[in-house]
């Protein structure tokens, strides 16, 4: 184990000890600040894992913004908050040694952590909607404070921030500055006419040779030059919106600056300082380049360091092994499945590279479809190209399926469409904190008619149910799996009743070990020493089959799943014995209906009692419980 020390801001960063502090610095300072920014951001995400690239493309921009507003009442809204790094070195929280960890510093914006911070919600397209929220309040309160909202180009590619801003241009005439930070990516390249409509505001400079002379003139001119150049240099990013057509924004009402060079913090200021004094809705464009300054990260053509784990900072060479074992399963699994059958097409929401759809992609670019930050227009999408003949796999992870549920139920599952949706990420998530905890699933998906759902224990059962998934022709399909290695395999001893024996026993307690908590299952069961433990590999619908030997067999039946207890798994066993007039008590452990903080999965687990000892506990107790009935 490494015992250098972990990384110290330097002295300039140091002395920021809030926005306040931001405003005494002259032009050079801000600079420097800016170098010292990335410069730390490096070593300490280096050292803990995060999302590195988004936070070095907005160096710039962030430092502009706290210079310009007065966070704490101005209202900061960011998308997402994956590129809201900058923004807590800037409000106080310069110690990145537990970021991301069990009571360390968050890596989203976090209210617990800091008034500055609003939105904690880490799925994209949000940030126009809550800006418009907030500032409608504040106009209806009387309150003359900005509401400053930073989205990417790849978060306008979702529904809900064209819905926002149609708000906006319709009724609302108060201190808004919607900021696009457009690096034209979002995990990859961004897509979509939105992405070209911009690629085309960042091309023609004809101004450049108009304002070169001022750098020359002006620079020689001492301090009053000087002065004079940093307006100039701000306005000249301003003079775009001039010689450019800017007819999609003005169509919708907003008032328009830019394209700005989001690398060039006078620029970003004056751009900024310009849209301050507006007073009503204006769209600030600022170009950003992902990973700016780090060139392991602009090297990498996948993401630029979207989310990193940790790394040499030297190199960006990954120091601990692959996160994505179960994500390359699948990744090689797809593409043998799409070589038999030619009807099979990969659909992404943006993240190509992290579902696993990449290796597709290269073998058959046509039978992938990225429909960018759009989960909802993706299922429907699904559906109507297995309407037609195709049988769609979307990737997502499973807390973004959470907005699409509306599309699974009256799209999808009603009209009987044979659509897989592969739900990387499934469970307890960890580091990424409540928002991405993919828990929701296994309860929400419990209610909809037709749907099928496999929790794969390992490779081998992560094989068989995407196979047996995709064969499913006539209705919906899911196939959920965590996040990180593979475990070691656990081999079934035979079948029970359709499920796989993980542990063969003739006492009278079945556990039910579901996906991830296979292990868990069998632990727990060798620590009691008279229970069986079962996988039924295919949890909804719970078969009759099942139903009638658990019940026959079993004086207490125990179900394990990684997602939330309430209208779970064991909630679904619990209802399919009682149609069948069967009242043999359920023991359902599984997530509790709260919002996890972040930590490591393991000691999430143990601070929820889903350990082997912590279990054989719990069992004991429910069955002298219910002896003493």
């Amino acid at each position: 184990m490494s015992t250098k020390p972990f990384p110290r801001p330097k002295s300039l960063l140091r002395s920021i000890e809030g926005p306040a502090d931001l405003k005494k610095l002259t032009s050079d300072q801000v600079e420097e600040l800016a170098e010292q920014i990335r410069e730390y951001l490096v070593q300490a995400v280096s050292a803990t894992g995060g999302h590195l690239g988004p936070n070095l493309g907005v160096v710039e921009l962030t430092l502009a913004m706290h210079r310009v507003f007065d966070s704490g009442r101005d209202a900061f809204v960011f998308d997402t908050g994956h590129q809201a790094y900058v923004h807590k070195l800037l409000t106080g929280r310069q110690d990145f040694s537990t970021l991301r960890q069990e009571n360390g510093l968050s890596g989203y914006p976090s209210r617990e952590e800091s008034e500055h911070d609003i939105v904690e919600n880490s799925h994209a397209s949000t940030s126009l909607s809550w800006a418009d929220g907030i500032a409608q309040a504040f106009e209806r309160t009387h309150r003359d404070d900005h509401v400053v909202a930073v989205i990417g180009d790849g978060a306008l590619t979702g529904g809900m921030p064209w819905e926002a801003l149609n708000n906006v241009a319709d009724h609302y005439e108060g201190n808004m500055v919607i900021i696009v930070n457009d690096n034209g990516r979002s995990y990859q390249p961004t897509i979509g006419g939105l992405a070209h409509h911009l690629d085309a505001l960042r091309t023609s400079q004809p101004y450049e040779k108009a304002l070169a002379w001022g750098k020359r003139a002006l620079l020689a001119g001492g301090k009053p030059g000087e002065a004079a150049f940093e307006a100039l240099h701000g306005i000249k990013a301003g003079v775009k919106d001039v010689l450019l057509p800017q007819a999609l924004f003005s169509d919708l009402g907003l008032k328009y600056i830019g394209p700005v060079d989001g690398h060039d913090e006078v620029a970003v200021e004056f751009a900024l300082t310009r849209a301050k004094a507006v007073n009503e809705p204006i769209l600030v464009h600022v170009i950003t380049d992902k990973g700016h300054g780090y060139e392991p990260a602009i090297n990498d053509v996948n993401d630029r360091f979207h989310a990193v784990g940790k790394i040499h900072p030297e190199t960006g060479l990954p120091i601990a092994p692959s996160r994505f074992g179960w994500t390359k399963v699948f990744a090689r699994e797809i593409v043998k499945l799409a070589e038999q059958d030619a009807s099979i097409v990969g659909v992404t929401a943006a993240m190509m590279v992290p579902v696993g759809l990449k290796l597709l992609h290269d073998k058959y670019p046509k039978r992938v479809i990225d429909v960018g930050i759009a989960e909802q227009h993706a299922v429907t999408m699904c559906a109507g190209m297995a309407y037609a003949g195709l049988h769609p796999v979307f990737a997502v992870y499973a807390t973004f399926l959470n907005r699409a549920f509306d599309q699974v139920l009256m799209d999808v599952a009603l009209h009987r469409a044979g659509v897989t949706f592969v739900l990387d990420r499934s469970g307890i998530t960890g580091d990424d904190g409540p928002s991405h905890n993919g828990m929701w699933d296994i309860a929400m998906l419990s209610i909809v008619p037709g749907l099928r759902l496999a929790a794969p224990r390992d490779e081998q059962t992560l094989q068989r149910a995407l196979k047996e998934a995709v064969a499913v022709k006539d209705a919906p399909t899911v196939v959920r799996y965590p996040k990180g290695a593979l475990p070691e395999p656990v081999e079934s001893r035979g079948t029970f009743a359709g499920a796989d024996v993980l542990l063969p026993s003739d006492g009278r307690v079945t556990i039910l070990a579901t996906g991830a908590f296979a292990n868990l299952g069998v632990q727990t069961g060798e620590k009691l020493g008279n229970a069986r433990v079962l996988d039924p590999r295919w949890l909804l619908p719970v078969e009759d089959e099942l139903v009638d030997a658990l019940a026959e067999s079993s004086d207490l039946i125990v179900t394990l799943e990684d997602g939330v207890e309430d209208n779970g798994y064991g909630s679904a066993v619990r209802a399919a014995l009682a149609r069948r007039g069967y009242y043999t008590p359920v023991l359902a452990r599984g997530l509790p209906k709260e919002f996890l903080q972040h930590a490591k999965r393991p000691a999430i687990m143990e601070h929820l009692g889903l350990s082997p000892d912590a279990l054989r506990e719990q069992i004991l107790g429910h069955l002298q419980g219910l002896k003493q009935r």
